[in-house]
């Protein structure tokens, strides 16, 4: 299948997921994972009605973005993988939303850089809510602290909560994180915290995270196919 149908089954599967559980479509948005693939794809997805795209290596982006530059500016970039310090003057300088916030000084250094005169940088906690050693993410009981900190930053909005819970066969046992991840946000908003987001669910799980709340689910290889990695940059 072309991106263009392939783009529109995920849609369609989104719109079933939400239907099965309550919930209106629109309620939830599309993230094109478009790491690892060319800006042509990325151009294909765009014309098939597609505009948020979500990507992990910094310099990989930064070149994709130049080259898509000509497409109008209501293509939004998420940046979702893992950050580091010497990399977070380009995500700020580049990106409209950063999902994988899961320190204070990661934080503090997309704030201090954002440049002047674009908007404040849209921005998640991740949560390793599956408690994995070999997963990035704040600890579930030091969410609050960090999640309150970063509101506070100057040129950062805090949305929500990110998650890459671990993965389950059992679709009942697939929404117990989801579902943890979605009390977390709860339990924020109940503290004071304006936030909007709940960034979870890929391919194999949408389904488990529409049915917890997700509100935005980031999908790469359902539109795209499959990935071949190169060394990140």
């Amino acid at each position: 299948m072309s991106i263009a149908e392939q783009l529109h089954a995920v849609r369609q599967r989104i719109a079933q997921a939400a239907a099965q559980h309550g919930r209106a479509p629109d309620t939830i948005e599309l993230l094109a994972v478009s790491k690892t693939f060319s800006a042509d794809a990325i151009r294909d997805a765009y014309a098939a009605g597609q505009h948020a795209f979500g990507e992990s290596y910094v310099q990989e982006a930064v070149d994709k973005i130049s080259t898509l530059a000509d497409l109008p500016e209501l293509v939004c970039w998420h940046f979702i993988g893992p950050l580091q310090s010497n990399k977070t003057r380009q995500v700020a300088a580049h990106f409209d939303w950063v999902h994988a916030i899961d320190r204070l000084k990661i934080a503090e250094r997309l704030s201090e850089q954002r440049p002047v005169g674009l908007p404040p940088l849209q921005v998640c906690v991740q949560v390793n809510i599956s408690g994995e050693a070999s997963k990035s993410g704040v600890e579930p009981d030091q969410v609050a602290a960090l999640a309150h900190a970063v509101a506070a930053l100057p040129n950062l909005r805090l949305r929500g909560l990110m998650a890459i819970p671990a993965p389950c066969d059992d679709p009942a046992q697939a929404r117990a994180p989801f579902a943890r991840l979605a009390a977390l946000a709860q339990a924020l908003r109940a503290d004071g915290l304006d936030i909007d987001t709940l960034s979870m669910g890929m391919s194999d799980d949408l389904d488990a995270a529409i049915a917890e709340g997700a509100t935005l689910v980031r999908v790469g290889t359902a539109i795209f196919g499959s990935r071949t990695y190169a060394t990140p940059v």
